[in-house]
C-alpha cells in the first residue's frame, strides 16, 4: 500500500518516543493507539445528536478529559507523528519487536483520511502475526478502500460502527452496535459481567463474528 521509509529504529524506546507512545486501556487485553476524540470527523457531529452512539462519548470525559495533560500531550504528539512518513515503519518496528498478538486502532479518535486507512493496512500487511481491530464510523474511507481493493488483509478486522443506539450499522462484513432498550444484535459484549474488561474474550478481533453489540453505559 505504501513505500516504507528507510529510517531504521534501533530501540523500542526510540520508536515509542517517535510515535508518542502506545495506549494501554485498562479494559483492553492489548496495546492500542489513540488520538483526540475531538478530531473525529463523523463523531464530532454525532456527539451533538441525542441518541447517537457518540452522544455520551467516553473519550471526551473522565480519564480522557482535558484535565489529563499526559493524555492530551500524547494525543497531540501522536497526531504529529502520524503525518510523518517514518510513522509506519516505527509502528511496524514496535509491534514486531514487542511480539504483539493483538492490537486496537483506536481507543480514542478515528480515521483522519483515506491515507490514514492505507497506512493501517500497510502496517497489518507487514505484521501478519498480529490481529488488528479497527472500529470506525468513517464509512466513506471504508467504502473507498473496498471499491479499490475488494477486502482488507485477513488480520485487520474493520468494524463499521452504528451511528445510533439500538440501530444497525449497515451492510458490511464486520460491524458493531450499541444496545439500550432493544435486544443486542449478534454477539453481546460480555465485558459488563467481567468488571468492564475483555479478559480472555477476543470477539472484536474475530472476523467470523459479524456484529458485536455493546451495552450503553
Amino acid at each position: 500500500m505504501n513505500t516504507l521509509q528507510t529510517k531504521q529504529f534501533k530501540t523500542v524506546k526510540e520508536a515509542l518516543d517517535f510515535v508518542g507512545g502506545l495506549s494501554s486501556p485498562s479494559k483492553m487485553p492489548c496495546f492500542s493507539y489513540g488520538i483526540s476524540a475531538k478530531l473525529c470527523q463523523t463523531g464530532s457531529q454525532l456527539v451533538k445528536i441525542e441518541g447517537s452512539t457518540c452522544s455520551d462519548c467516553y473519550a471526551l470525559k473522565g480519564f480522557y478529559g482535558d484535565w489529563n495533560k499526559n493524555i492530551s500531550n500524547a494525543h497531540t504528539k501522536r497526531l504529529e507523528a502520524m503525518q510523518k512518513p517514518e510513522w509506519i515503519q516505527a509502528m511496524i518496528f514496535l509491534i514486531s519487536r514487542k511480539n504483539l498478538t493483538h492490537f486496537r486502532w483506536h481507543d480514542s479518535g478515528d480515521l483522519q483520511s483515506f491515507q490514514h486507512l492505507l497506512n493501517l493496512v500497510t502496517i497489518a500487511e507487514k505484521c501478519p502475526g498480529t490481529s488488528f481491530w479497527l472500529p470506525t464510523r468513517e464509512k466513506k474511507y471504508v467504502n473507498e478502500f473496498l471499491k479499490m481493493f475488494g477486502d482488507f488483509p485477513a488480520n485487520l478486522i474493520v468494524r463499521v460502527s452504528a451511528t445510533m443506539v439500538d440501530d444497525q450499522a449497515g451492510d458490511y462484513e464486520n460491524t458493531s452496535t450499541v444496545h439500550q432498550d432493544k435486544a443486542p444484535i449478534g454477539l453481546a459484549c460480555n465485558a459488563p459481567s467481567q468488571d468492564g474488561k475483555c479478559m480472555d474474550c477476543r470477539a472484536c478481533w474475530d472476523k467470523s463474528i459479524k456484529n458485536v453489540s455493546y451495552a450503553k453505559h
